[in-house]
Order: C-alpha cells, then sequence, then structure tokens
C-alpha cells in the first residue's frame, strides 16, 4: 500500500528539492514549539480572538500574540477581522488535517505497531 496524504500518492511531491523541503522543516519547526502547537490547537477548533486563547491556556496575550505573528507568516494560522476585534483560526483543511492525523497517530497504543524483527 502507497503512503498517502488524504488519499493522494506521495511521490505527486515528487519535487523534494530546498524549494520544498525547507519550508516543511519550517512547519514542522514551528509547530515542535509545544507553546505554539497549543495555540494551533486551540484555532484547529474554531476561531478564537487573542484573549479568549491566552485565557485558554494560560498565557499572557502579548506572548500569544507574538507567537500568532510566527504561525501567521508560516500560513499556519490565518487572521480574520470583525470590526475591531481579530479572529484566529487554522489557515486551512490541510492544517486542521494534519494536527487531526497526528493527534490520532500518538493516541494509537504502542501494541498496534509490529515490532520489527531486522
Amino acid at each position: 500500500m502507497a503512503s498517502t496524504v488524504s488519499d493522494v500518492p506521495l511521490s505527486r511531491f515528487d519535487d523534494r528539492s530546498a524549494d520544498t523541503i525547507v519550508p516543511l522543516a519550517d512547519l514542522f519547526r514551528l509547530l515542535g514549539d509545544p507553546t505554539r502547537l497549543r495555540i494551533v490547537l486551540t484555532c484547529v477548533d474554531g476561531r478564537r480572538p487573542v484573549g479568549a486563547i491566552a485565557e485558554a491556556l494560560g498565557l499572557s496575550p502579548s506572548l500569544v500574540s507574538h507567537h500568532l505573528r510566527l504561525l501567521r507568516a508560516a500560513r499556519i494560522v490565518r487572521a480574520e477581522r470583525q470590526g475591531k476585534q481579530v479572529f484566529y483560526l487554522a489557515a486551512d483543511r490541510h492544517i486542521s488535517a494534519m494536527l487531526t492525523g497526528m493527534l490520532e497517530h500518538v493516541a494509537e497504543p504502542a501494541s498496534d505497531f509490529p515490532v520489527d524483527a531486522t
């Protein structure tokens, strides 16, 4: 069985040059920070203003804003303005699907994975 992302063969993404690998590595680096990952996971559930994100995670609004700037620049989250309020949410279904898939992966019991005898 071929490795797939949302039923799209990975062979479709044959361009593994620095033009694709570096931005992908940067995305994983940004999500490798537990605080940023918690912020993004909060935004996957729906639109949230900075204050609500900060309160939900027990962080300062300025720290959340700092991380959101980095996440927006990497197109991991996007902002939607409504009047004077700015709401943040996951940038698109790709981000949401990736995080959902990874959460399912880490929740699987280790016994679901056979031990390789090699």
